[in-house]
């Protein structure tokens, strides 16, 4: 397998940053289509991919969402071109039969052992987040997480009905520079990892 260039990995991750801010410059729904095309081949234990994706395009579709959110958040969830709330459905395993469907006994690995499902659930849809803010940053887009808000009023106001549960959300647009924090630092290898 052939390694990134820097140019790709200055654009993923070097010189990506979290957005406070946005540009008037609209998100289409190709380019949405185009990022989920992308972040859909990122690996998740047994194929399970519970992650759902719900994307806000309109004011009144994040005017919704603006009461479930902190103070801190609710200026960049309106002014956002397009606000992801990403989720995980908890029944992913019903779908093995298609999705791992090498293994005909894969739904019973799960089935009626809650934690297994909440966990499996939570962390391979956590995954498929990431994959996608990946994705999105090497389709020319800005991505802003967050996890400040309610996320029981979100499941109950964009979820209800649904086995799907909030995970966490993200504004995705092009980002204004004048709105970036600065830098923060990160550990190094030796403060973060271990060699054994």
């Amino acid at each position: 397998m052939s390694k990134a260039d820097q140019a790709t990995i200055d654009l993923a991750f070097t010189n990506a940053r979290s957005q406070n801010g946005w540009t008037d410059k609209p998100v289409s729904d190709d380019e949405l289509r185009a990022v989920y095309e992308i972040a859909k081949w990122g690996p998740t234990s047994m194929n399970t991919q519970p992650a759902r994706f719900l994307f806000l395009r309109t004011p009144e579709a994040k005017a919704r969402l603006l009461p479930c959110m902190s103070p801190g958040n609710q200026n960049k969830t309106s002014t956002a071109p397009v606000v992801a709330i990403i989720g995980h459905n908890m029944e992913f395993y019903t779908e093995l039969v298609k999705n791992f469907a090498h293994n005909p006994n894969a739904r019973a690995v799960f089935e009626g052992k809650e934690a297994m499902i909440q966990g499996t659930a939570f962390r391979n849809g956590t995954l498929q987040g990431a994959y996608f803010m990946i994705a999105a940053r090497m389709q020319g887009l800005d991505c802003g997480p967050m996890s400040g808000f309610d996320a029981a009023k979100v499941d109950a106001e964009f979820w209800a009905g649904t086995p799907v549960k909030t995970n966490f959300i993200v504004g995705i647009g092009h980002g204004d520079a004048s709105k970036v924090m600065g830098r923060l630092p990160r550990y190094t290898f030796d403060e973060a990892c271990k060699l054994l």
